[in-house]
């Protein structure tokens, strides 16, 4: 959630905000006046709490009729303070429904509007000339079937649409570039972690996660239980309630787990093959660091996806994302789009969000040092999503007979085997 400072110093930071993202503007206005009736009621409960306190003193030291009086007056007070409680609470749960409905505020140089229009802030890279070569490239599915890869009709009897196996090379596949994105990850100074994919409902709406992203989260009504879609979740929530030391940030954790999304709303989108499914395996990056050092570790984190995609030899696109496209959390996001042969257009491979301190103080995450305790700021960015890394993998390094060329940096990984093979 936002400083609630900002309410009563900047307000209009908010509005701006609100509208660059197409959200209520009016959910200000109404903040500022829950904020304002929380802390009237506050003042109007610690008022009669004093007077009942200095009643308290009287009635010690009175006798006879003054003593009756006081007594009678106490009385009273009773249920006057017993009623400025319950209003304070109301007012407070009041504004702490709606200060949880309140995105991030975005920074005031994010790009305006929707989906469509984002920067692009770099090009990486130079799209392959298939014609030039002499063939048309396959998908990834028909390369991937060639290949005894990738089986959707088996992921589909076994668990619905949008499921599938990744069998031989396919699996291998993975394997590889799991392993290259921890040992990336290890050399940047990342502490890798297994993290739980069931979390409790405070570690998924304390990352926004039961926001607008609610309608895409897969819920376990017996356990109360979510399957997190993203293992920023788990890593998030890894330092809830905790106060760190200062000294020891930034705290850098690298995390691999399976990630569950419904894909709500997505009907009839990139149905075929792999790229939106229902599971993935995915490696990402967390950060905990001071917020004003945010800045230069979002940064930090681009600059690591964009090693990851160059090291396998991918044409890309660094895309800075609109307000009005932004998640709940989010007060930046870059995303990173890989080429896409058979499509002729550019794909989200990776993304990097710049959470300041939003999801620090919905979680309760401190940090001490000689000024005090402050909230520290969050940060993720995916380094490898494994379904869409692979697409662009067997799509961009195919070879006219079905073959795969696989990247240098990936082959110590698959015992240093230069192509992936056709089965048949």
């Amino acid at each position: 959630m936002i400083d609630p400072k900002l309410l009563r110093t900047d307000p209009d930071r908010l509005r701006r905000s609100q509208a660059a993202r197409g959200e209520s503007v009016e959910l200000i206005d109404q903040l500022v006046a829950a904020d304002d009736a929380r802390r009237s009621s506050i003042a109007a409960y610690e008022a009669l709490r004093a007077q009942q306190k200095e009643l308290g003193k009287l009635v010690a030291r009175a006798k006879g009729e003054e003593k009756a009086a006081v007594l009678a007056q106490t009385k009273e007070l009773v249920g006057l303070v017993k009623a400025a409680d319950a209003a304070s609470a109301d007012a407070a749960q009041t504004f702490d429904a709606l200060i949880r409905q309140l995105p991030n505020p975005v920074f005031d140089d994010v790009p305006l509007g929707g989906e469509d229009d984002f920067t692009v802030v770099s090009t990486h890279g130079t799209p392959r000339d298939f014609a030039a070569e002499g063939f048309t490239p396959r998908d990834h599915l028909e390369l991937g079937e060639l290949l005894g890869a990738i089986d959707m009709e088996r992921g589909a009897k076994v668990s619905g649409s949008r499921f599938y196996f990744l069998t031989g090379q396919g699996a291998m596949l993975e394997f590889a570039l799991i392993n290259l994105a921890m040992a990336k990850a290890l050399q940047w100074g990342f502490t890798p972690v297994i993290p739980p994919a069931l979390v409790k409902p405070s570690a998924m709406e304390g990352t926004g996660f039961l926001g607008q992203a609610a309608q895409d989260v897969y819920h376990l009504p017996a356990d109360d239980l979510y399957l997190v879609g993203t293992s920023e979740v788990a890593l998030a929530a890894f330092h809830s309630e905790e106060i760190l030391d200062s000294a020891s940030l930034p705290r850098q954790y690298v995390g691999y787990s399976p990630c569950f999304r419904r894909e709500a709303g997505s009907y009839g989108k990139d149905t075929r093959g792999i790229f939106r499914v229902h599971w993935f395996d995915k490696v990402e990056m967390f950060v905990y660091c001071d917020p004003e050092q945010a800045h230069a570790e979002h940064q930090r984190l681009l600059e690591f996806e964009k090693e990851f995609i160059t090291a396998l030899e991918l044409p890309f696109q660094v895309l800075e994302v609109a307000a009005g496209d932004l998640g709940l959390s989010a007060a930046r996001k870059y995303d990173c789009y890989g080429w896409l042969p058979t499509q002729e257009k550019y794909r989200e491979v990776t993304s990097t969000s710049n959470c300041t301190e939003f999801q620090a103080r919905r979680l309760n995450i401190r940090q001490r040092d000689n000024a005090g305790v402050r909230p520290v700021a969050t940060l993720n960015g995916t380094l490898c999503a494994m379904t869409r890394m692979i697409i662009m993998i067997l799509e961009n390094h195919q070879q006219a007979d079905g073959s795969v060329r696989i990247p240098p940096a990936l082959r110590p990984y698959l015992g240093g085997a230069e192509f992936l093979t056709p089965i048949s």
